[in-house]
């Protein structure tokens, strides 16, 4: 008798649990007034880890609550989803917890960064993120349509993409901080030798999956200026006039563009100010926040629905 082996055995993997229906972490107090859940999956996209988002809540509300969306920077390449950066790490309470002192729900998620994924799939884990909140919102306590994105850096290039790609109407604002918004001409905005397009490990390259210049029309189509159309969201663009990283003038070219559909964005170029508010006073840092702030609460309470 001829030993064949073992039967052939096949075996499909299981669907993971639905995102939407897991419970929910368990809610821990890091201020006053201010609960946090900390790591609740949103997503699992297939081949990648699951992907968490942060929870920051008011602690005692009277109603559902508008919803501020943090996206961490980091070059698309690295990052913590709660890390706003080195100049507010020491601040007590924290940026999160003073907005929701104030009334808002703050969600900060993970994404798939570069070396995981290329573009869009850092944008489909932010509507993925939207869309969890959206359903997630009555156990919340959330007014999901009343939604603002807000990034730095890399998160404010992903917060923007993802304002002007989803639905008119999903997102009712949208505040950048130092944010590439048109990589086709990163080249013509940075000093001369500063950047090159055709650079295959560059930051740029690396979210692409090739060189800017060797991938036009992916360029393109990860570049917020090419996504403005009538119904974009109001928009507070910040970005300091030193920034050595990600020059001013691309802030410059996304209020252009908004302003060339119709729009009327509030863009602020705070002078001396480098990437990540390096250069700037802790004055000023204080009224980078605030007008953020400010921002949010006018989005969230002057739109009708």
């Amino acid at each position: 008798m001829t030993d064949t082996g073992p039967p052939p055995f096949p075996f499909h993997l299981p669907a993971p649990p639905d995102p939407a229906a897991l419970p929910l972490p368990h809610p821990a107090h890091p201020a006053d007034g201010v609960r946090l859940l900390r790591g609740a999956v949103y997503a699992v996209p297939d081949g990648s880890r699951p992907l968490a988002v942060d929870l920051w809540l008011p602690e005692h509300t009277t109603g559902l609550v508008p919803v501020v969306v943090f996206v961490h920077g980091g070059a698309w390449r690295t990052g913590l989803r709660d890390d706003l950066g080195p100049r507010f790490r020491h601040w007590q309470p924290g940026p999160f917890a003073r907005l929701a002192r104030a009334g808002f729900a703050v969600a900060c998620p993970d994404y798939r960064l570069s070396g995981e994924a290329r573009h869009p799939a850092q944008t489909d884990d932010l509507a993925a993120c939207l869309a969890w909140l959206h359903t997630r919102a009555t156990d919340l306590g959330l007014d999901a349509a009343q939604t603002v994105l807000w990034g730095e850096s890399a998160g404010g290039h992903l917060a923007a993409l993802t304002a002007l790609t989803q639905p008119a109407g999903t997102v009712r604002g949208c505040v950048t901080w130092y944010a590439p918004t048109d990589l086709p001409s990163l080249a013509e905005d940075c000093p001369e030798g500063a950047y090159d397009a055709r650079d295959p490990a560059s930051f740029e390259a690396l979210l692409l999956g090739g060189a800017p210049a060797d991938r036009p029309e992916a360029a393109r189509d990860a570049s917020p200026v090419t996504h403005v159309g009538a119904e974009a969201p109001p928009f507070l663009i910040l970005h300091g006039s030193d920034d050595a990283l990600i020059p001013a003038r691309q802030s410059i070219r996304l209020a252009g563009a908004l302003r060339g559909a119709g729009h009327h964005p509030d863009l602020r170029l705070l002078a001396g100010g480098d990437h990540l508010w390096a250069g700037l006073s802790d004055e000023d840092v204080e009224d980078c926040f605030a007008r953020t702030l400010g921002f949010v609460r006018r989005c969230t309470t002057t739109v009708e629905d």
